[in-house]
């Protein structure tokens, strides 16, 4: 799944879902250059993605504790009450990966990539190791649809879209960019960002206050963009950095290519 081309826009979806969180979005503002260095932290989200994905179990775990690591140093202060709290609080980082997972199931699933919900289900509860990655307890962690579900209900009163979120929805539709590259942002990015926008649900869309299109042009317009972008060929796509899948191959074998039939094994 994690080689399907369509996790670009799973990633971008994951965004604007966890910036509704105001206490893990302002742990972002207040820790993050991200304004400043948007492709650098992209960069290093799909590296630890690829890592966890594709690398040794070794080099997994020092993904995980360099994660830790940094996360426990690491304050922020709610704007709501002035109350400092660490950014690596259980609940946060359980609304960072259940944002971030249910995005990349999400938007794989709704453009047409084939995975079963028994499939769906295993998808969910293999992610627990990811999650005791990052810190958290993996008998904590969502391992199923309806585990999900029940947990996004549960946070829903929580969210909201503050200026902090609004600040994260701008730079996602206008990321900082040479003024050479202005055309080329506003062409190819601004539409993976508003395709990932449109696939959020309802809810964050009433948040945001923006609409989006109806439920059913939004699935037309993921399964055209995936069909699309799973045209190009794969060897192609996995030159770009970081080049996890590549350097899997070459240790593994060539027996060890992603690809979607095998999902059934």
């Amino acid at each position: 799944m994690h080689g399907d081309p369509m996790m670009w826009v799973a990633g971008v979806r994951a965004l604007y879902l966890q910036a509704l969180h105001p206490l893990a979005v302002r742990a972002v503002m207040q820790n993050s250059d991200f304004r400043r260095d948007a492709w650098g932290r992209l960069m290093r989200t799909a590296n630890f993605v690829g890592t966890t994905t594709y690398g040794t179990t070794e080099a997994a775990e020092r993904a995980g504790a360099r994660v830790r690591r940094i996360h426990a140093m690491l304050s922020a202060t709610d704007p709501a009450t002035g109350r400092a709290y660490a950014i690596d609080a259980p609940d946060l980082l359980l609304w960072v990966h259940c944002a971030e997972i249910d995005s990349y199931l999400h938007v794989l699933r709704r453009s047409g990539y084939p995975l079963t919900d028994v499939q769906a289900d295993r998808y969910l509860a293999e992610h627990r190791a990811s999650a005791r990655l990052v810190g958290l307890d993996p008998a904590e962690v969502p391992t199923n649809r309806a585990e999900m579900a029940a947990y996004f209900t549960e946070v829903r009163p929580r969210l909201a879209a503050g200026a902090d979120a609004r600040a994260v929805d701008d730079f996602l539709l206008r990321p900082p960019t040479h003024p050479l590259l202005v055309p080329a942002r506003e062409l190819l990015w601004r539409r993976v960002a508003q395709l990932a926008y449109a696939s959020l649900p309802p809810y964050a869309h009433e948040l945001y206050g923006r609409p989006a299109p109806a439920p059913a042009a939004v699935t037309r317009r993921l399964r055209a963009t995936g069909a699309v972008l799973r045209g190009i060929p794969a060897r192609l796509r996995w030159q770009l950095p970081p080049k996890h899948i590549l350097r899997a191959m070459a240790r593994l074998g060539p027996g060890a290519r992603p690809a979607p039939y095998k999902v059934g094994r």
